[in-house]
């Protein structure tokens, strides 16, 4: 379904099933337990077997509501698969499901690449950096068990780190912004945000391309086998370069506004971190400062939010996506204004939507039911309340984490949903749904 156009026969309040307080909490719970691989979650049972980067950290900020040990169980497992030069990567595979998702391990071969740790099977490719905040937010859940545990004396460093990949080697335009190298790397994999720099790419990639995502999702809600090839085509050639990030005619270089607000956002939390433990915090409230003036490049006045800007063009993308309204979660956000006036208006909530679009409701191109081209997610929705409580916005903010509980319960838990009527889309049990939901009914509720 195209956009563009009203949306009022299809809006609808939620029914008011699942809005128990206690039986989200309990679903929400049940669909971790069933998740949990003894070390860590996986994001869903069928679609993905392995464990993800930042969904660890969206599952690790509601599962420390039930088990703040276990939350911490999860970021360890992700730091187990960190690389020499610091990057914590999308995937740390299970050997044993192989099969069962492409590109697997026997894609990226990691363990024959230098820098990669040999006792683990990981992609080259990272995700968005949301990692030091989740680590806050567990210890904060019950500080002494994380006293007890040193959580904090052994995730500070590794984090350290991490923060030093994104800011040194991945900062290719020395512009103060990190680049993502693969849509895979911005977490909004099918944004309208690539369409330009993706229609550079070439599609005849060597791997064969096996499509088990399928088996678990509708043809109409995944990027398509075209889309595929490219991908894959730029993950061959990033791992053919032993995914060193030196290849100077790489095609794909953007700078994205979600992924670069969360390395600011995690890099405050870091300072509170440091602070924790005794070390000096200053210089990581620096580095988020430098972030945060470095992100007004890619604000975009006649569209009201941020942008992705191509950092081999130097071109931003004009187009209006949930990524753009991120940096409200930033302090003293010189657009917060303009920001929520456009996420008010008729490109996001202004037609009386349940939860954000991931995409302009008034672009043509608009599609309810696509990953990452309009439907809502549950991760996004619950970032944007969280601005918007940090803004004095309570009202609101309370309204979009309420659906985020009703629609979760309702639907099995979805990957995510038709951002007006709730309708379900993507696989079932999903596990950030399930911790977010977990996550607001907490925060909504004295549970």
């Amino acid at each position: 379904m195209s956009g563009g156009h009203t949306r009022d026969a299809r809006m609808a309040a939620p029914d008011g099933r699942g809005a128990d307080p206690r039986r989200i909490a309990a679903l929400g719970t049940a669909v971790l337990e069933a998740n949990w691989r003894t070390t860590h979650t996986v994001p869903a049972p069928g679609l993905y077997p392995h464990q993800w980067s930042w969904d660890s950290s969206f599952i690790a900020v509601g599962l420390r509501r039930v088990s703040p040990r276990r939350a911490g169980q999860e970021m360890d497992a992700l730091f187990a698969g960190q690389w020499d030069d610091g990057r914590l990567p999308q995937i740390v595979f299970d050997p044993h499901r192989d099969q069962d998702y492409a590109p697997g391990a026997s894609f990226w071969q990691s363990t024959s690449i230098p820098g990669a740790p040999r006792h683990a099977e990981t992609a080259g490719l990272v995700q968005p950096p949301n990692h030091a905040w989740a680590v806050w937010k567990i210890h904060q859940a019950d500080p002494a068990e994380s006293r007890r545990r040193s959580f904090l004396e052994r995730s500070y460093p590794k984090l350290v780190r991490w923060h030093g990949y994104l800011t040194g080697r991945r900062d290719r335009r020395g512009s103060g912004l990190a680049c993502i190298v693969h849509p895979w790397e911005s977490g909004t994999d099918n944004s309208p945000l690539w369409d330009d720099v993706m229609a550079r790419i070439p599609d005849d990639c060597r791997t064969p391309l096996n499509r088990p995502d399928l088996q678990h999702a509708d043809a109409g809600e995944r990027p398509s086998q075209k889309e595929y090839g490219k991908y894959f085509w730029m993950a061959e050639r990033y791992r053919d370069h032993s995914c060193d990030d030196e290849d100077r005619d790489y095609p794909f270089l953007m700078e994205d506004p979600l992924f670069n607000t969360l390395l600011a956002v995690s890099e405050l939390a870091l300072a509170d971190i440091a602070a924790e433990l005794g070390l000096p915090a200053g210089v990581h409230r620096e580095r988020a400062q430098r972030t945060a003036e470095a992100l007004e490049q890619l604000y975009v006045p006649e569209l009201g939010c941020y942008s992705a800007r191509d950092a081999i063009t130097g071109a931003v993308v004009r187009k209006a996506t949930v990524n753009g309204l991120m940096p409200l979660l930033l302090p003293g956000q010189a657009h917060a204004d303009e920001l929520i006036a456009t996420l008010n208006g008729p490109r996001f909530l202004g037609g009386g939507a349940l939860m954000v679009p991931s995409y302009d409701a008034t672009a043509e191109d608009h599609n309810p039911a696509l990953y990452w081209r309009g439907p809502a997610w549950f991760n996004m929705t619950w970032l944007v309340a969280e601005a918007l409580d940090r803004l004095g916005r309570t009202g609101q903010a309370d309204f979009l984490r309420g659906n985020i509980g009703k629609l979760a319960a309702e639907h099995d838990f979805p990957e995510y949903v038709d951002p007006w009527t709730g309708a379900a889309h993507g696989t079932r049990s999903f596990s950030w749904t399930a911790a977010l939901a977990l996550e607001t009914t907490y925060q909504r509720s004295a549970l």
